[in-house]
This record gives C-alpha cells, structure tokens and sequence, in this order.
C-alpha cells in the first residue's frame, strides 16, 4: 500500500513538472516577440516598401539563449507589412518556432499561409493578437529551414477582414547566410532600428518637400498674367 502511494505522488510530481514546463514554454513564446524588430503601427500597407534584410540576433533568457533569424518588411508610412522570425530556444527549454507577423483585421481561422517559390504551403494557425500586429506560429522544422535554404521567394499570405487574400513576397537571399552565421547582440538591433527611424524621417522630410514645391507650382501656374 505505501508503495502505491508512492507511485501516485511520484505521477503527481511528474504531471506538475509538465504542466509547469508548459508555462514555462508559453512564457517564453510570448517573450520571443521582444527579439523581433520593433512594432510599427499597422495598417493598409500600400506605400513602397523600405529595403531591409535578413538580420539575426541572441540574447540569453534565464537559463536559456533565444536566436531570432527575422525579416522585417514596413512600409514608408512605417505600417506592418510583414515579418518573419525564425526562433531557436535551447538551454533548459529547447524549443523552435516559426512565426509569421501580420497587420490587425485579418481572418483569424484562415491562419497564415507560406510558401517557398512552388512547393506546397505551410500554414501557420494564428497564436496571439496585438493591437498593432497578430502573429501566427508553427513548429520550425529542418524541413522548412532546408527549403527556405534552397528557395529564392517566401509568399507570406493572411486574409484581410474583407476576405481578400494578401501575399507578400520576401526574398530568401541572404538567409542561409543570417541563419548560418552568428548571431548579432540585442544592441546591434537597436541601432538598425535607429537608422531605420532617420532613413523614415528623411522619406518623410523629402515628401514634404515635395508636396511644398507642388504646392508652390500649382499657386504659380494659377496666377493671372501682368
């Protein structure tokens, strides 16, 4: 009899230590974000685009190491048009995900399809929702990677709430390479998010400049003749 209460309290350690490791992964999940490039705010992403690239970057968590392989695609207006993050967890928690960032006004059961160049589609079940960005999320496979590796195009497509699909197509050079190598520190990120911030405000001063001198030809061009 003691011996079967002994196994019932070793099952009960056991299903507490799982259930606490999933917290644990969950917690962990919802940091991953913070390896991302800054939110932007989101929007109908119809401006051109500014060129970027894949970037990766490390920082420690506990007693873990999150690497963020990423590609971040905004807009002049600074609106989201896409994101990609490949996240590799090791340490205590060994973990891979792969995530697939998106505007807000999306149909949410329809998840988010990728697709390398003209292999099947993935889809990734969205996972969470914030007022800037939803993000939908999947297990990262060396099969994905492989082929992301070998691809030239990634279509990333998510269904508006006017049910109209919206693929947008990232480039795939420069990945192996991002992926491969080592992995920048947060602070490597913070810069190129500054020098995305001045390159944006010099698009944003040129376009009022622009806008002033046509402004300026229309006044002239609508001046009666001495």
């Amino acid at each position: 009899m003691r011996r079967a209460f002994q196994i019932k309290r070793q099952r009960m350690r056991a299903a507490v230590n799982f259930r606490s490791q999933k917290v644990d992964r969950s917690l962990l999940a919802a940091g991953l974000v913070a390896l991302a490039a800054a939110a932007l705010p989101a929007g109908p992403a119809k401006a051109q685009a500014i060129p970027t690239e894949w970037f990766k970057v490390c920082a420690p968590q506990g007693a873990n190491e999150i690497c963020n392989t990423q590609y971040t695609m905004i807009a002049e207006t600074r609106q989201l048009i896409t994101a990609v993050n490949l996240i590799d967890v090791s340490g205590e928690v060994n973990q891979r995900i792969l995530q697939a960032v998106v505007p807000i006004g999306r149909v949410i059961p329809a998840g988010v399809q990728m697709q390398v160049d003209q292999n099947s589609p993935q889809t990734l079940p969205f996972s969470v929702c914030f007022p800037d960005r939803c993000i939908a999320e999947a297990e990262l496979t060396d099969a994905t990677v492989n082929s992301m590796k070998a691809g030239s195009t990634l279509r990333v497509t998510s269904v508006n709430f006017e049910r109209q699909q919206n693929p947008v197509n990232v480039t795939l050079a420069g990945f192996t390479a991002a992926f491969d190598g080592p992995g920048q520190a947060p602070d490597a990120l913070a810069a190129r998010q500054e020098q995305l911030d001045q390159a944006l405000q010099g698009q944003a001063e040129a376009r009022r400049q622009r806008f002033e001198e046509a402004q300026r030809q229309a006044i002239d061009g609508a001046a009666p003749a001495q």
